[in-house]
């Protein structure tokens, strides 16, 4: 589950991201409601241990959907996401609340 840390006016929270080492990805693309879906805006970073990590702030009270993208062509949710929702795909995406 993404962790979360609220500013201290409570209008936005650092949301940190996760994937474990096992998605076995060269590289990982935060995807979502809060980048207009774009692939190429919220890169991920790997840490030594092979896990996969990028912080945001996101405006609070709302959800937000999201995915990720790994090497450029596999998109996965989120393992440990609060929730999924259907999208207009036929698949779902990780939704997370703030």
């Amino acid at each position: 589950m993404p962790r979360k840390s609220y500013a201290k006016s409570g209008n936005t929270c650092r949301v940190t991201f996760e994937l474990p080492p096992a998605v076995e990805a060269r590289t990982a693309m935060l995807v979502g409601d809060f980048n207009d879906w774009d692939t190429g805006a919220t890169p991920m970073t790997r840490r030594k241990d092979g896990r996969f990590s990028v912080t945001v702030s996101l405006a609070a009270e709302r959800s937000y959907r999201y995915r990720y993208l790994l090497d450029g062509e596999r998109w996965e949710n989120d393992w440990e996401a609060e929730a999924y929702v259907r999208n207009e795909h036929g698949s779902e995406d990780s939704l997370v609340s703030v």
